[in-house]
């Protein structure tokens, strides 16, 4: 979109130009918008072989140009970043702002972005991995991940691939994150080629497969915030589970459990509990007092398991519920945390890094972790309230039934 001047002031992608255009013209979704709609004087367009490669010149073109309604977006803080590490097989890892700026430089190869969604980053990423089967496996597991079996990871897991052979894929992938499409899938067909003259057919098949998936990308998750991507997430977290811990130094300290199923709150299976065991300020033991009642008690036992549990905590926090998790067998369920940051104003996960698979995920979808934490802090601090209330009342009328 155009000033008067020709000068750029916005660049955006969409699956429909037209209804993207009217929209803001019929409902701007804010001042800003309105703001420059009432500037733009020119629209130019420019049409790309997926919503991947729009993604992709999204951000370049953000980049290059520093549009003045896309570099002035309230959302700017958490934009994300896609990073590569510099390892013997490296890997792509989506990074919001803050998280990129304290981690080294050193420690990837390169980084592309920035886009607005790590939802469309993790979709894209899954879009092209037919093409480009990229790996979060560490050598030497032994025994093959999921993804082997899809076609979609090279064996990092196994050995069956080399670290100079996968680094001809992942440079392939930053290539066409880079931008330039057209030198990864020459790249690929020289690969082909000479897989082909040296009588290497299981290569050259290979190769003729990343070629065709890379003409039939399925990417309408990448602009529609990545209903596929999100899918993924619930069927593999169909039930989560989030807790929180609410007190004053100590007093009417009490605990929370909601629930989520399908990505929605179930208000129906919210339990809070009154802590029993605890004196004192202190949030990890009253925490693991929830978890023992929660999972060791005859009620607790009827209810569904979790299939994600999230605590809003840092390490401290997860120490103690996995601590209780172990007593009753249950380490298996993937618990997370999720702490204030090292400057109190941007949210950290916190999570067994070893688990790469976990990592993708919770990074991808870290937004609804949100919203679980939030709630599973609203109803905490509600139940608290209440308690401080029915105390207060007692104190004033001490002969009063409670």
């Amino acid at each position: 979109m155009k000033d008067t001047d020709d000068k750029i002031m916005y660049v955006g992608k969409a699956t429909s130009l037209r209804t993207r255009v009217s929209s803001y013209f019929v409902r701007p979704a804010d001042e800003r918008i309105a703001d420059m709609v009432g500037k733009i004087a020119s629209i130019d367009w420019e049409e790309t072989p997926s919503a991947v490669e729009a993604l992709i010149l999204e951000a370049k073109l953000i980049k290059k140009l520093q549009p003045s309604y896309n570099v002035r977006d309230k959302d700017d803080k958490s934009r994300v970043y896609l990073a590569f590490t510099k390892e013997e097989y490296p890997r792509p890892v989506p990074l919001r702002e803050y998280e990129l700026a304290r981690t080294s430089k050193e420690r990837f190869l390169k980084t592309f972005g920035s886009f607005r969604s790590a939802g469309a980053v993790q979709a894209a990423l899954d879009a092209l991995r037919p093409a480009f089967p990229w790996s979060v496996c560490r050598p030497g597991r032994g025994r093959p991940c999921f993804h082997v079996h899809l076609h979609q990871c090279p064996g990092v897991c196994t050995g069956a691939i080399t670290p100079r052979e996968y680094g001809t894929v992942i440079r392939g992938l930053m290539r066409y994150f880079d931008g330039r499409r057209g030198e990864a899938v020459r790249a690929i067909k020289r690969r082909m080629q000479a897989a082909a003259k040296a009588e290497n057919f299981e290569v050259a098949a290979r190769c003729r497969d990343r070629l065709w998936a890379l003409d039939h990308i399925r990417d309408m998750a990448v602009l529609k915030r990545d209903d596929a991507a999100l899918r993924q997430f619930i069927d593999v977290f169909g039930r989560i589970e989030g807790y929180d811990i609410s007190n004053m130094s100590g007093q009417s300290a009490v605990g929370s459990l909601v629930v989520f199923e399908d990505g929605r709150p179930k208000k129906s299976q919210y339990r809070k509990f009154k802590i029993r065991t605890v004196e004192g300020p202190n949030d990890t033991a009253m925490l693991a007092e929830v978890f023992r009642r929660r999972f060791g008690g005859a009620d607790g036992q009827k209810w569904r398991r979790p299939d994600l549990i999230l605590v809003d905590g840092g390490q401290g926090q997860l120490n103690a519920a996995r601590k209780v998790l172990t007593e009753f067998g249950l380490v298996d369920i993937p618990l997370v945390g999720l702490a204030k940051g090292f400057d109190r104003k941007q949210d950290e996960l916190v999570y067994d890094k070893s688990d790469h698979e976990l990592a993708r995920l919770v990074m991808a979808f870290k937004p609804l972790l949100q919203q679980v934490r939030d709630e599973a802090h609203r109803f905490a601090v509600s139940y608290h309230r209440q308690l401080r209330r029915s105390s207060v009342r007692g104190q004033r009328h001490p002969n009063s039934k409670r």
